[in-house]
């Protein structure tokens, strides 16, 4: 068996510039970006290597770009150090990338699809009306329940008001999603209580992924992915672990149900952590710009008492460290 895992990251990784020691360096690198600016009619390397922070910010820029440097890097590692992965698992948009490493979405088709989807879920709120917060420190439960709080209060002045769950990113660390007015009534309950640990980061994004508020945009993509449905379930090649359940999925006909779920759920990731360790997963390429899976897997490891390694790959410097690791324990 395999043991290693292909993760790869969301939106909130992404940077002007990433990627580009490997563009330069690698021409299956290039291939890939040119195949993903031909499915977008866009020129891709010049949003991410000439264009603006704000630019490539923009939901629907930034889920293609995310896909599409985190797929070249997977390319780039099987291609020149022979890395293979036997399960695949993706934060949020990274569940599309996940999808293409397994074989069951075609590499263009999977761009256009979130295109499609970043479009989806900007236009699903007006800017300005939906927001997220990182909460650090709160035991599930309990956030449960200052959400329901936090809701009640703000719907005495906005029937439509809502703050939900919506990343369940590891013990202590949850992303909240919702209207803006809710968020803030839940950010000073939090601060209200004076806990030593416990604390909100609001985010820098434009919509309230992953709750409720992103219906309209499911709509959008269950439309989507009936008229282009042809073009993707594909039979899987690996496994991958759904962000909906938390489950290790093996049957294509699950995919699009599960990315539609997706829009309007919350992310399940410490969750989908324990079928890698039930099945004895040990090690993990983090295939993409950023860090961010590499500690979220660390805290998550470290709750459950497992051993859990990450290795990042994202640039020459990574590469080489994780075609090392990759000699050294599959040997």
């Amino acid at each position: 068996m395999n043991a290693w895992v292909g993760l790869f990251p969301g939106q909130g990784s992404q940077s002007i510039g990433m990627g580009k020691e490997l563009y330069k360096e690698f021409s299956i690198f290039r291939h890939t970006l040119a195949e993903a600016s031909e499915s977008l009619k866009q020129d891709l390397p010049k949003l991410l290597f000439e264009g603006s922070e704000a630019e490539l910010t923009l939901t629907e820029n930034a889920q293609p770009a995310i896909l599409a440097v985190s797929t070249a890097c997977a390319r780039v590692a099987f291609e020149a150090a022979g890395i293979t992965t036997g399960v695949q698992l993706g934060h949020s948009l990274g569940e599309y990338s996940a999808l293409v490493q397994a074989k069951a979405l075609d590499f263009g088709s999977a761009i256009a699809a979130v295109r499609a989807r970043g479009l989806a879920m900007q236009n699903a709120v007006p800017v300005g009306v939906g927001t997220m917060s990182a909460v650090i420190g709160a035991k599930e439960d309990d956030l449960t329940s200052w959400c329901k709080e936090a809701t009640q209060t703000a719907r005495q002045a906005n029937p439509e008001a809502t703050v939900e769950a919506a990343n369940y990113n590891a013990p202590g660390q949850t992303v909240v999603s919702g209207s803006v007015d809710a968020v803030e009534v839940l950010e000073k309950l939090i601060a209200s209580r004076s806990e030593r640990g416990l604390f909100c980061k609001r985010l820098n994004v434009s919509a309230p992924f992953h709750s409720s508020l992103m219906k309209p945009a499911r709509i959008s993509m269950e439309g989507y992915f009936e008229y282009a449905k042809s073009l993707f379930t594909k039979e899987l090649k690996t496994p991958y672990i759904a962000n909906r359940t938390g489950a290790w999925i093996q049957e294509e006909s699950s995919v699009l149900p599960l990315l539609l779920e997706q829009i309007d759920h919350p992310v399940q990731w410490s969750k989908s952590h324990q079928p890698l360790f039930q099945n004895g997963f040990r090690r993990a390429f983090e295939f993409g710009p950023g860090k961010i899976l590499q500690g979220l897997a660390k805290r998550i490891a470290k709750e459950t008492g497992a051993s859990f390694e990450v290795s990042p790959i994202f640039d020459l410097e990574s590469l080489k460290a994780a075609e090392v690791a990759w000699k050294e324990k599959s040997a």
